[in-house]
């Protein structure tokens, strides 16, 4: 179970972090905008920074731990 757990996890922090990069080529290509700092893109950029952070995280946290030598 607890396995299953930890995919369950790691996949959803994987989709987090699609998400966000998807969020950011679309809205860069809607509105012919890369440069996220301008003030009518800050909402957006909020947005996807956190995605990408929180899939990023996720994904560290959660990602299978090497197997132990038994030294």
């Amino acid at each position: 179970m607890a396995d299953f757990n930890r995919k369950l996890a790691l996949a959803l922090s994987a989709i987090l972090l699609i998400a966000g990069i998807s969020l950011y080529w679309v809205w860069g290509i809607m509105f012919d905008t890369w440069y996220p700092f301008t003030r009518g893109n800050i909402g957006v950029y909020s947005i996807y920074i956190a995605l990408i952070a929180f899939g990023i995280i996720g994904i560290l946290m959660y990602r299978k731990k090497p197997e132990s030598t038994g030294q």
